[in-house]
């Protein structure tokens, strides 16, 4: 009973490799006539016009090797910021204007801690008990 299983699955497996097969070869018998049957004198001919049709450039290939070789683009450092007096003076007018620290950051192109920071010094926050 298994063994008659195993056989009838075999002949299948056989039968579908065969038709694999035909299809392939009628496949690749299909693509050879397809220029001519187009009026085309030849494959390149028919090459050539069908990449007209496409937009006329062929298809650029991927050179791996030279990629490899090429220098990664470094990416950008962020410079420290200069903490001076005037910027002391301008964190201390705008805590006083009731600016947040986000919008305080962002006019005077200094990072949020830089003026969580700068506040402590000042003592313009108040201390966690």
């Amino acid at each position: 009973m298994l063994t008659e299983k195993i056989k009838e699955l075999e002949a299948a497996k056989a039968k579908v490799d065969e038709l694999e097969q035909k299809i392939a070869a009628e496949r690749t018998a299909e693509l050879a006539a397809l220029p001519a049957s187009l009026g085309y004198e030849s494959v390149a001919a028919f090459v050539k016009a069908v990449r007209a049709a496409a937009g006329g450039k062929p298809a650029k290939r991927r050179k791996v090797r030279k990629a490899a070789n090429k220098p990664k683009k470094k990416k950008k450092t962020r410079t420290r910021a200069k903490i001076t007096d005037e910027t002391r003076a301008e964190v201390k007018k705008l805590v006083e204007a009731k600016k947040t620290g986000a919008e305080i950051a962002q006019s005077l192109g200094i990072s949020l801690p830089s003026v969580q920071n700068i506040k402590k010094a000042l003592g313009l926050v108040k201390v966690r008990a």
